[in-house]
């Protein structure tokens, strides 16, 4: 056997190995309430990350605690080749708060997987094999959920042994140093979406299944598009017979100020993809919602795949739990606060130089770090090694008691708290990163 790189004997034997792992030391969390955790030494962190942007209803629900009980005392888990009451249940509460024209709910376990499951669909559905995504986009970690994703340090790490095919990338509509030269937001808009239909025509519209995107970006920036892109995304795919998917697996569940993402946009998909918060992670459990379309030809021809653990009844009883959560006020405070939060975070833009750019929607924003003389970021791990001073300022946020999360690439940091947080939580969090950005930058 051989390795390419040295092992710490010390560092590898026993224990946990924690996933996006860069070898310092995890913070080690072992208990949480709302918006808080606290680590073995009982030190409590505000959770502006909601862990990895999933722990939508905050910490220990009550509601979500009480759907788990009742169900492991009933039944622990239901093949998912059969049905179950629980599983139904979900499936029908889920069609009932998303676009009108989906109907049905092909569940899963991780957003990979529902990502996969969806262009699986697709392409069944369409007999063409070819999807576009977005460059500077994620999707997931696995072979085929990386092989869709436009980060390249995911693909490129996973791709490294073994390539999978059947995708073509699109520039994406940003507005904060965006690819298109628009003077204004609309006029980007316009030339992202000329754009994509110039992929769609140079790739072939008969060869392409589906265009997957994000509607608002996750961990890729947390960026919005620009009004009335996905409008006109909405009616290229209808011109060139292409399904929409729209990756919700973070902006899903209120965490853009509606149900899923897509909604903020009066754009109807023909399939969502979901996980993360639709059970506020406290099970794992994801899935793809179709339209009645795609339900109709699934439900006749079926679908000979599957997993053992999809739609589990434990996650499934955790997903009405939250749902319950979500509907009593929890999505409501998102769209009480967001404009709160959006003036709070811009203040950081005119204090300091160092910061771009702040974007996002409801509870999803990133903070941007470009050096002020050039627009390009003061370093870029793509193409860099060195001291970031992003994760420095995530660092000292953490040592003053707030968790922040890291985008790709990683020149910003992103915020994105449990849904419960309150004006003072998010004042206090914006100041602890205010302070933080002073320390690095100036």
């Amino acid at each position: 056997m051989s390795h390419n790189a040295e092992v710490d004997p010390v560092a590898s034997v026993g224990g946990s190995i924690p996933h996006w792992y860069g070898g310092d030391e995890p913070v080690s969390i072992v208990d949480g309430s709302g918006a808080y955790v606290y680590d073995e030494d009982g030190t409590e962190y505000l959770d502006f990350l909601a862990q990895l942007y999933c722990v939508n209803a905050g910490h220990g629900h009550p509601r979500i605690v009480e759907a788990i009980t009742d169900q492991l005392e009933r039944v622990a888990y239901v093949s998912s080749a059969k049905r179950n009451d629980t599983r139904t249940e979900l499936a029908e509460r889920l069609v009932d708060v998303a676009p009108d024209r989906l109907s049905d709910v092909y569940f899963s376990i991780t957003g990979s997987e529902a990502n996969e499951a969806a262009v699986q669909i697709a392409r069944e559905f369409t007999g063409s094999g070819k999807v576009l995504t977005r460059w500077r986009s994620y999707h997931g970690s696995t072979y085929g959920a990386a092989s869709l994703t436009g980060d390249p340090q995911t693909r490129g790490l996973v791709e490294r042994h073994a390539a999978a095919t059947g995708s073509a990338k699109f520039l994406p509509p940003m507005v904060h140093r965006s690819p298109f030269d628009g003077d204004t937001p609309e006029e980007i808009g316009r030339q992202a979406a000329e754009h994509l239909e110039f992929v769609i025509r140079n790739e072939g519209p008969d060869s392409i299944a589906a265009i997957l995107t994000e509607p608002i970006a996750g961990t890729s920036g947390a960026y919005p598009a620009p009004p009335g892109y996905f409008k006109r995304v909405r009616e290229l795919c209808d011109e060139y017979d292409i399904l929409l998917i729209s990756d919700e697996v973070i902006a899903g569940f209120g965490r853009c100020g509606d149900w899923f993402g897509i909604q903020t946009e009066d754009v109807e998909p023909d399939m969502i993809t979901f996980a993360k918060g639709v059970t506020s992670a406290a099970v794992p459990l994801a899935g793809v919602l179709v339209n009645d379309e795609i339900g109709g030809w699934l439900g006749e021809s079926g679908m000979d795949l599957g997993q053992t653990f999809a739609g589990h009844p434990v996650g499934c009883a955790a997903g009405l739990g939250a749902m319950d959560a979500y509907e009593d006020g929890l999505i409501d405070n998102v769209r009480d606060l967001q404009g709160e939060f959006r003036e709070k975070l811009s203040v950081l833009e005119d204090r300091h130089d160092a910061v771009g750019s702040v974007h996002g929607r409801g509870f999803l924003w990133s903070v941007e770090f470009t050096d002020p003389e050039t627009g390009d970021p003061f370093f870029d791990p793509r193409i860099e090694e060195g001291e970031n001073p992003a994760e420095a300022v995530r660092e000292i946020a953490a040592d003053n008691g707030v968790l922040l999360g890291s985008g790709r690439p990683d020149v910003q940091v992103i915020l994105s708290p449990p849904l419960c947080v309150d004006a003072d939580q998010i004042d206090e969090a914006v100041s602890v990163l205010d302070d933080a950005i002073g320390a690095v930058f100036d």
